[in-house]
């Protein structure tokens, strides 16, 4: 397409929307994009602060039996 073609175009949008909207459009696209970083530059600070945590450990021995009737429905009997 040729330059004239992108100028009628652009004349069109802007009789269809006005300046007003168009502008409010670009306003709400920046909004959309800070908050995007902004969500990505949390993600970042979390996995940091998870990356620096120290390993925890679970100590389970297998020869210690598992208590019974915690939370079975047969030690609820009415």
């Amino acid at each position: 397409m040729s330059l004239t073609h992108w100028l009628v175009v652009a004349v069109l949008v802007l009789l269809l929307f006005g300046r007003g909207k168009i502008s409010e459009l670009m306003g709400d696209m920046a909004k959309g994009i800070k908050s995007f970083k902004k969500g990505l530059a949390e993600d970042d600070d979390v996995a940091e602060n998870m990356a620096q945590r120290s390993p925890q450990t679970i100590e389970h021995r297998a020869d210690q039996p598992v208590r019974s009737g915690v939370g079975s429905v047969d030690s609820h009997k009415s």
